[in-house]
């Protein structure tokens, strides 16, 4: 027997025993979930048995209180405990199907002996809780495993750095406790586990990449001391879930500090929220708050406003071009999204310290109680050194006191007398009752509840500022407001007028609706969120620098880390000054992904000649098919095509197919021509998540998620001209395993900048 086998049998002979270990922990677990769970069930049913209820004394009712508050701490108690058991239980069922990927043998500088350290998704100690059977590959020392090959290493320890040597890497492949293949390493991770982990079918939900995380990768990962970290990463480069891992090890490392409530992640779309909404979880943590940007500003907007989404915006740029009123548009969004249109707003709410906001009158009963001029005027006599958002609060208070004495006033009219006999027995009851304690008239008891709880409802709505006319005062801006001393975009006028006209509509376009957004939180005051510790931004080349400055503005005290690709930035007329495409970004760490994991070698070989910028990109060494532009005669024969390539695809054994269009109409049109022949699903913004099967979608929709093949169905010159770079680009490098652009007219020139040698070409 060969040595290899020998090691072989041992490997699996350790499964086996860690196997049985799990599974007798998995017994005591679950006798112990359901003694539990039956002492919980007990609990609540005999929760008022073990309660001393006495209401007859003060004293009484404080003993009653304490009696109900440990009674409820005890179920808390038990309630937590019986949570912990159900998630220890999920962890050791996800062990027993693969408890470890990865071995390394370490010795520590000056230890006599080796430790074979092993390495999977949770730690796992033997039966007496004394020595690892598993380490969390979060765990300090399981860097070893991700940053070092064979010879001198080191981890780092709260106690300081340990340094040693790896004798032995080791990689596992186990499937129901069964180990499927195995082989040693001198690299960070081997290409041998890395081909079977890519070589398979695409997923609708992203996998976890704990045993594949490549050094640069974890450089990521266990980075804990930028406040910025920016990540350049080429298309497939993994920097999404090294990012969600990142969550999952900070998680991890602060425990005791870092809850799911305390951590953002800015996903692109509602689809790739549902994408990637497993990898946690699959990690044993909670999904951390997750949101689209779009859905973040309807929030700070309010519900009064409708605002465009960013595909809406990329879908009329993309299909409006002869227009009349592009070219506005076009200077708009590139105005709007700079930092000197935000520096026009400060300037706007300089001078709203002497005049300028517009209120809103007070109202009780359809009656004006307090004129908008009489609140303006209290709010133009406050100091002029206090901000606008301290002065909107002390004005609120004024507020409320106002109304103080109008209710006093209103207690003994006849409209009141009119409400107290629409009122039910058990009011009368408690009024009552309470007449009689403090030795006043029934009636009058009756009547000040009736008019409180009506001035209650507007005390309500002056706390949240809704006596100011937020909108109108926005408005002014774009009316008869002047700043002389900063330059304004062509054709101005026509964009002021359109704006206005917007807002009178309660509408803001995608590009004014940070804009407003800041302007209100400056104007009322925002709520800096210091709840949120750490904020992940993916996509982040598609946010503008006003976007960007706006969350920097409301997340002060918060990490960040940003990960996009220049060249997938696809919003080019809001991406100057992106700090993701910005030289200058100053006190930020940045990380650089070169190699492309996701699609084949020969994908990779292809795209990389018409990628828009000069950044590296390596293509990792999974050999598939050549891309294939295929070439018709006529447009009509493009369905035909179409319809015979995916039934090769399907027959070939992919399961995931994409035809990615350029635009949501293109998609419309391409689906009526094609749902009568084969089965297609349509996914638009509105699509949450999707099966395995043919789908087609829109370029900007597509961003981030990874399909078997994607199919092109319009590759030509004129539908993809240079200024389309990042969209053809980002469609190519959806692709896995197959990609083929069909054409019925000229070729596009970036597919010419491409040798001819990395492609095939065919008529069809």
């Amino acid at each position: 027997m060969s040595q290899e086998q020998k090691d072989f049998q041992s490997e699996q002979r350790r499964v086996n025993d860690v196997l049985s270990q799990i599974q007798q922990k998995e017994a005591k677990l679950a006798a112990k979930a359901i003694n539990l769970k039956d002492s919980v069930i007990h609990l609540r049913k005999t929760f008022w048995d073990d309660v001393t209820v006495n209401l007859d004394e003060p004293d009484d009712v404080i003993e009653t209180e304490a009696s109900i508050k440990q009674q409820a701490e005890l179920l808390a108690q038990k309630e937590t405990i019986h949570g912990g058991l159900s998630r220890e239980l999920k962890t050791l069922k996800k062990l027993e199907d693969s408890p470890y990927f990865g071995r390394v043998d370490f010795k520590e500088d000056n230890q006599g002996e080796i430790d074979k350290l092993y390495i999977g998704v949770a730690s796992l100690k033997d039966a007496n809780e004394e020595n690892f059977l598993i380490y969390d590959w979060r765990a300090s020392i399981s860097s070893l495993y991700y940053d070092y090959g064979l010879g001198q290493a080191s981890y780092q320890t709260p106690e300081g750095k340990i340094t040693g040597e790896i004798s032995l890497k080791r990689q596992f492949i186990i499937r129901h406790g069964e180990i499927k293949a195995m082989f040693d390493t001198g690299l960070t991770i081997g290409d041998q586990l890395l081909q079977e982990a890519l070589g398979t079918n695409a997923s609708t939900k992203m996998k976890s990449i704990v045993a594949t995380i490549q050094k640069e990768q974890n450089k990521i990962i266990r980075n804990e001391k930028s406040k910025l970290l920016l990540v350049q990463g080429a298309a497939g480069s993994g920097k999404t879930s090294a990012a969600l891992q990142r969550i999952a090890y900070l998680m991890y490392r602060y425990r005791k500090m870092l809850k799911p409530e305390n951590v953002m992640l800015f996903s692109p779309n509602p689809l790739f929220t549902s994408y990637i909404n497993n990898v946690l979880p699959d990690l044993g943590e909670e999904n951390v708050k997750q949101t689209t940007f779009l859905d973040f500003l309807q929030d700070k907007v309010g519900v009064g406003f409708s605002i465009e989404s960013p595909f809406s915006q990329m879908e009329y740029l993309l299909t409006n071009k002869t227009s009349a009123d592009y070219q506005i548009r076009l200077s708009s969004i590139e105005y709007k999204s700079s930092l000197m249109f935000k520096q026009l707003i400060d300037h706007y709410l300089d001078s709203l310290y002497t005049s300028g906001i517009q209120f809103k009158n007070i109202a009780f009963r359809k009656q004006v109680v307090i004129t908008k001029e009489a609140i303006a005027e209290y709010f133009y006599s406050l100091e002029k050194h206090i901000s606008l958002a301290n002065r909107m609060e002390l004005v609120a208070k004024w507020l409320i006191k106002e109304l103080k004495q109008i209710q006093d006033g209103e207690i003994h009219k006849d409209w009141v007398r009119e409400k107290i006999e629409l009122l039910n027995k058990e009011a009368y009851v408690k009024a009552f009752y309470q007449s009689q304690k403090q030795g006043v008239d029934e009636e009058f008891i009756l009547r000040k509840a009736v008019v409180a709880k009506m001035v209650a409802n507007l005390t309500d709505r002056i706390k949240q500022y809704a006596f100011v006319n937020v909108r109108k005062t926005y408005q002014r801006l774009f009316t008869n407001w002047q700043q002389k001393d900063i330059p304004m975009p062509n054709g101005w006028k026509q964009i002021a007028e359109e704006t206005w006209t917007d807002l009178q509509s309660n509408y803001l376009r995608w590009e004014d609706a940070a804009p407003y957004a800041y302007f209100k939180g400056k104007l009322l005051g925002d709520k800096v969120d210091r709840s949120v510790r750490y904020l992940v931004v993916d996509e982040a080349q598609d946010f503008s620098a006003f976007q960007f400055d706006y969350i920097k503005h409301l997340f002060p005290y918060t990490r960040m880390t940003l990960l996009g690709d220049s060249n997938q930035a696809i919003y080019v007329h809001m991406s100057k000054g992106n700090p993701l495409l910005s030289e200058n970004e100053q006190d930020v760490e940045r990380i650089v992904l070169t190699k492309s994991y996701r699609p084949t070698k020969q994908i990779v070989e292809f795209t990389m000649h018409f990628a828009p910028y000069t950044e590296a990109i390596e293509p990792f060494e999974r050999n598939g098919n050549k891309p294939v532009l295929m070439q018709v005669e006529d447009e009509n024969d493009i369905t035909d095509v179409l319809i015979k390539s995916v039934r090769e695809l399907f027959a070939e054994g992919y399961e995931t197919i994409a035809i990615i269009t350029k635009t949501l109409k293109e998609s419309e049109t391409f689906y009526q021509r094609l749902k009568d022949h084969i089965t297609i699903s349509q996914i638009n913004e509105e699509t949450y998540t999707f099966m395995k099967g043919l789908l087609i979608i829109p370029v900007y929709l597509a961003k981030g998620i990874e399909f078997d093949a994607v199919l092109i169905p319009d590759a030509s010159a004129e539908h993809y001209p240079k200024e389309d770079q990042t969209l053809f680009y980002t469609a190519c490098t959806r692709a896995m395993h197959e990609l083929r652009l069909i054409t019925s007219g000229q070729t596009n020139e970036l597919i010419k900048q491409a040798p001819k040698a990395t492609y095939n070409s065919i008529k069809v």
